[in-house]
């Protein structure tokens, strides 16, 4: 936090001024160089106090020149965003007739979401535990669609049975 005009930074350390265009240190570790972090010291003794700090393994400090103070100022102020620039948006997948979803009762069908039902990284941990198998990423979609089919099959069920619950005696087969 500079209090005058002629103040750069202060020390990241000893808290002194670092003037602009005044010679200062800096950590050759990229850790210190982030724009969260950018530590400056005024001194090698303020930049060896904070490697053990750190933890630094394999440091150096590295001299460098302060900025000017107009220098600073362009850098201080925030970047414009690019001009928004609208991606094409994609064609419509044609959905595969058996895995269409079925109207809902008081539902529109369009409206619900396509996402994946399974959890991915559990279903291919299962594949390759039981029987040594890699697992495609191409299998997800189908997968997906034929767990919708059986939860409105199930769903089925359980309006047929007149309730309002679906429970694991919907998704058992028929006979």
């Amino acid at each position: 936090m500079p209090n005058d005009d002629s103040t750069w930074k202060r020390c990241s350390t000893c808290k002194r001024p670092i003037a602009f265009r005044a010679p200062y240190f800096a950590c050759n570790v990229s850790t210190c160089n982030r724009k969260g972090t950018d530590f400056a010291f005024c001194s090698v003794a303020c930049w060896d106090a904070h490697v053990p700090v750190l933890r630094h393994r394999n440091a150096w400090a590295e001299e460098k020149t302060a900025p000017t103070a107009a220098e600073w100022a362009r850098e201080q102020q925030p970047e414009s965003p690019p001009a928004a620039v609208q991606p094409p948006k994609p064609a419509p997948r044609p959905l595969d007739p058996r895995s269409e979803p079925r109207p809902r009762a008081g539902g529109d069908a369009a409206r619900v979401p396509r996402d994946v039902l399974v959890v991915v990284s559990k279903l291919k941990l299962y594949v390759r535990l039981t029987s040594g198998l890699s697992t495609s990423d191409d299998v997800i979609a189908p997968l997906s669609d034929r767990l919708r089919r059986l939860c409105d099959d199930a769903v089925e069920r359980a309006r047929a049975d007149g309730r309002k619950t679906v429970m694991a005696r919907d998704f058992q087969p028929q006979s």
